[in-house]
């Protein structure tokens, strides 16, 4: 369990990001241990700092990937525990999430709120499995299923009919299950750019009409979650 005041690495290709995610944890009393944008390096650091948690970007200098450092951590030291920064979730990089027991995922572009969040999820014991999110099927609430290898959302294994769009925002929902997903990362998955929130608010409301309307939860000041 991670609390305040225990150790956080972060390893972040932009600097300013970087700073940015080390000012929010020292304003929450958590320790900052290291900064780098190598994953060798990262992996060194770990050995010396033995961080209680590592906010891990999918991209970085070097010939090494976060996910890539993430699993050489995990098999030299399974206490640590890791949030991957990613703006993608492609199949490999979720295979290697998956071997480094990775406890969550931040799409990119990501909140303050979502990052002390996601960490407070992980300290309360609710912690977010990569291998239910990432598995074949995500299971929902209401009986409701998100295929990733169909791209196709079932209810009680019978298949709901959704066009393209209203299919992506499903997905992008299933795989951050249970964490309110800001509306910019959900726009920047499904149209590959920002749009107004009308836009968004209009699409959500054709996927209620189609779906029970409680699955798909407005979080104020956030964006959107499915459960």
């Amino acid at each position: 369990m991670i609390h305040a005041g225990d150790k956080i690495l972060i390893v972040e290709d932009e600097l300013i990001s970087a700073e940015y995610l080390k000012e929010i944890l020292l304003q929450e009393n958590y320790t900052v241990v290291g900064v780098t944008n190598s994953g060798e390096e990262a992996v060194r650091q770990a050995r010396v700092e033995k961080p209680d948690l590592i906010l891990m970007d999918i991209m970085l200098e070097g010939s090494m990937s976060g996910c890539e450092a993430a699993v050489q951590i995990h098999h030299e030291n399974k206490d640590i525990k890791f949030i991957c920064l990613t703006a993608y979730a492609e199949d490999e990089m979720v295979t290697y999430a998956i071997e480094a027991d990775v406890s969550a995922y931040l799409l990119k572009p990501y909140r303050e709120s979502e990052i002390l969040a996601t960490i407070k999820l992980i300290c309360s014991h609710e912690k977010i499995s990569v291998l239910e999110k990432y598995s074949e099927e995500i299971p929902l609430s209401k009986g409701y299923s998100f295929n990733l290898k169909l791209h196709r959302l079932f209810q009680n294994k019978k298949e709901i009919s959704l066009g393209k769009k209203s299919l992506k925002l499903i997905e992008i929902l299933a795989k951050n299950k249970n964490v309110s997903v800001s509306n910019e990362q959900i726009c920047n998955f499904i149209w590959g750019e920002n749009k107004n929130d009308r836009t968004l608010r209009s699409l959500i409301h054709r996927v209620r009409e189609m779906v029970n309307r409680d699955l798909i939860q407005n979080i104020n000041g956030l964006g959107y979650k499915i459960i």
